[in-house]
Parts: structure tokens; sequence; C-alpha cells
């Protein structure tokens, strides 16, 4: 039956999708909990309630299992866990990243999850850290290609498989590695050995590895970022364009009394109140909670709920066309995030040309806001303006005559025609007093205009407070002090 992606909606990177394993659909973005079968904290079928569509577990585990090995291969994965959505099976290269040797063969994991009835199957990847040096790094994904060559020639071309993406911190070895997984042929690819840079907040380099991994990918590829379960990186993760995330943090936090949020994880001893909306915040006091029995069950549940809640919160997001309101509300979060979106901005060039033309609105948020796409695609299509010789860049609204034409300005966009004031992103941008941020964005659209219509003689007329900082942008242009009334 094999593994098929299907593209609904787009924002940024971002997509809604419709994932196809076999005869089963997955909603995308999705979240994957990650089960294991010895410390089932909240069962496969209480999350399938929750509306989870599909969870990963790990086959190395239930190879090694004296009580779950032959159950799964007698009676099937499926009735084992009692969940009948997808179920994804991980290699064991986790414990090979984690311990560093696994006793398992790349031929006897693939054959082990196919005969449970895995429907993602994962090849024994090298999940190569990103302490690797180059050597290292070149020799491991040279295995890891070869083993991604051999379970497709193993399983046939229909099997429902996953291609890991390795390649460490080298982004040319990511993007090479992502274009050899799709040569050999796979629709379904996950961005492996990322788990340390999230924990240690990298997410600058979480960043680089993952666009360079996208840029060796087909659009039509569902990407699945590996152990990412934090909520407050998933905007940024789906910004960049992954699908699938998946994580046992929802029970790891719960087990060290922690209480996730979409701005950060809490000590739960030291709350006094629970500040959400999920069944267990709202029948349970922080008093309560810290004192059940059952506390560190309820803390997985509210766990899984805050991480659930914001996958379905970005899905509207990217419908609404406001991930970008999102992602840097997000990731203003933690200083580390901060320096992940900063570097995600450096990327709007490459990122615009895959972005929506319009959308439903773009708000200011401060100075980043004036890296985003649209700003990025306003400027490079103003070339398309027809101006005469004599022209009028107005930052007053006011347009003395003796000019072949007069444009306006909003910043951070910079200067547009009438006929283009109700259209977006000129008509739907909701900016605050002006800032030099955002003034100085509006002016590279003001030089970019000049660039391109290099016939035309181009005058700026300005508000007295803002010549002397306007003169200093475009210091090759003639700016005009808006006579005083």
């Amino acid at each position: 039956m094999g593994i098929s992606f299907e593209v609904l909606q787009k924002d940024i990177a971002g997509r809604i999708g419709r994932l196809k394993v076999g005869e089963k659909t997955v909603r995308t973005p999705a979240l994957l909990p990650v089960v294991n079968p010895h410390l089932p904290i909240i069962t496969p079928r209480e999350m399938q309630e929750m509306g989870v569509e599909a969870i990963i577990t790990n086959a190395y585990i239930f190879s090694k299992s004296a009580d779950y090995r032959e159950r799964a291969l007698s009676e099937g994965l499926h009735s084992v866990l009692d969940f009948d959505g997808v179920i994804m099976t991980d290699s064991g290269s986790f414990q090979l990243m984690v311990y560093g040797e696994v006793e398992i063969t790349n031929l006897q994991t693939l054959g082990f999850q196919k005969a449970i009835g895995s429907d993602i199957i994962v090849p024994l990847d090298i999940p190569t850290t990103p302490d690797a040096d180059r050597e290292r790094a070149e020799q491991e994904l040279a295995i890891t290609l070869g083993r991604i060559r051999e379970a497709r020639t193993f399983l046939g071309p229909d099997a429902q498989l996953a291609g890991p993406v390795q390649g460490a911190l080298f982004p040319e070895l990511r993007q090479y590695a992502a274009g050899a997984v799709q040569e050999i042929g796979f629709d379904f690819c996950p961005i492996g050995a990322v788990v340390p840079l999230m924990e240690n907040y990298r997410y600058k380099d979480l960043v680089d590895v993952v666009l360079a991994a996208k840029r060796g990918l087909s659009p039509s590829t569902c990407v699945h970022l590996f152990g990412a379960g934090h909520p407050a990186m998933f905007a940024l993760g789906v910004a960049m364009g992954c699908d699938i995330f998946d994580s046992a943090a929802y029970a790891l936090f719960a087990k060290d009394g922690r209480y996730l949020t979409t701005y950060g994880s809490l000590k739960v001893d030291e709350l006094s109140e629970l500040p959400c909306p999920c069944a267990v915040c709202r029948n349970h006091t922080a008093e309560e909670l810290k004192k059940s029995p059952d506390r560190e069950r309820l803390l997985a549940l509210h766990n899984l709920y805050v991480t659930l809640a914001e996958i379905a919160r970005i899905r509207q997001a990217i419908t609404d066309g406001t991930l970008w309101e999102l992602l840097d509300t997000r990731c203003r979060s933690h200083p580390r995030l901060l320096e992940g979106y900063r570097e995600f901005l450096r990327h709007t060039g490459e990122l615009e040309r895959g972005d929506n033309v319009s959308k439903r609105r773009f708000f200011y948020q401060g100075s980043e806001s004036c890296m985003r796409t649209e700003v990025v695609h306003y400027q490079r299509t103003l070339d398309r303006i027809s101006l005469g010789g004599r022209v009028l860049v107005t930052l007053t609204g006011s347009s003395p005559g003796g000019y072949d034409d007069v444009l306006f300005f909003k910043p951070p966009f910079g200067p547009y025609p009438q006929g283009l004031a109700e259209t977006f992103p000129i008509g739907q941008s909701e900016i605050p007093f002006w800032d030099e941020d955002m003034v100085r964005a509006g002016c590279r659209g003001i030089a970019l205009l000049a660039k391109s219509h290099p016939e035309s003689a181009i005058t700026v007329l300005c508000p007295s407070e803002w010549v002397a900082f306007v003169r200093n942008e475009l210091p090759e242009m003639e700016v005009l002090n808006e006579p005083a009334v």
C-alpha cells in the first residue's frame, strides 16, 4: 500500500497535510506520543480517545522483552497495544545513540518490525551526534544510506518505510543525505539525531540542520522531526516544514514533577494555581494535584492535553494564515528559542518562494517582523510598478503637484501606489507608531524601487521628525522636509 502525503494548506513552510499509511490516514501536523509497553502511564486507547491518530513505540524494546516479544509476534502490535491507528516503530537507533550499541542487525529489526505489523518501519540508521567531526559524520552517513537501500530492497518498493536523514551538524551533509534518501524513494523522512540539540537549547543549530535537510527533500515529502516533544518549539518546527513530532516528554516531565506549558515547563511543587483549561486542571487545585497519589499520571495527562492543544492551535494558525504571529509569540518565551527564531529569519529569502502570496493579516510585532516573508515578497515585486520620469514617495500622505506618479508609504513594506491600498499586505497590515526598524525596512523598499526603475527620479517627502533618519538610509536620494502648514 505504501505511504503518501498530500499538502492541503500552507503558511511559511508549514503545512496542513494528509498522511496516508496503507489504508489509514493521519492529519498533520501531528504528534506521535511515545509508548513504552512496560510503563503505560497513559494507555494508547486513552490517547486515541484524546484525539491521537498515531503513536510511536520501540521495536527494539519489544524484540528484547520477555513479556511482549512473543505476544507481539503472535497477536500483532496493534492488538498488544490496543490501538487501531497508525503505529510507527523505532528500530533501536535511539538505544544506539544513548548506549553506543544494540544487539540487533538492520535486517533483523526490519524483519521483526514487519512481523509484528508495524505501520511505519524504520531502518537501523546511525544517529550521528552533534559533537561528531566531519570524517565520522561522513562514515556513519554512508552506513546509514547503505542500510536504507538495504531496507528498500529487502522489504520492496511498496513497503511502508521511513527514510531517516542524518549528517550531524554539517548542513551540506544533511542536504546531501536528504537528496540521496529522496532518490532511493521515500515519502516519509525523519530528521534524526537532533534530540541533543533540543535538550541543550541549541535551536539555532536545529534551524540550520532542518532547513538544510528540507533543501534536499521534495515538497511532497512528509517530514518527521525525531524526538521533538515540547510544545514551546512546535511552531518553529512547523514553520520550518516539519509535519510530524514524537516524544515521551509528556511522561518524562510528569515523572520529574514538571508541568508543561506553551512557554516552558514549571515545577508542580512551586505552583499555587493551574493555569490551564484541560480536564485535569479544572478538576483539581494545585494543592490537590501535588498531594494526589495519581500525581504522575495526572501530570502526564495534563502534559499530553497541552501538547495536543498546541498542535491543534498551529493547524488553525496555518488555516488562518497567522503562523508568523504564533511563531513570534512562542519564540519569545525563551532567549535560546528567540536565537533560533532569528536564525530562521535569515532564511526568509528562500522561504518566501514557497509561502502564500496573500494572507488574512500582518501584525507587526517588533523588528523581527521586518524580515518576514510577506515583506520580502512585497519588496521583490516592486519592479512591477509602472513609473514615470518624476516620482514622489510621500511618507506624510500629502502629495504636492509636479510629479508624474505619487506613491504612498507603509513600513515595513515601503512604497505603494494608491491602487494597492486595500490589497494584501498593505491594506491588511496592523502596525503601531513608527519605529526605526520598520522605517529602515521601508526605506529598503524605496531603494529597491529606485534600483529597478533607473529611468525614474525619485523624491521622498518626510515628516520633519524622520527627515534626518531617512536621509541617512537613502543618502543618494532627494529627501524633502514636509513644509510647515
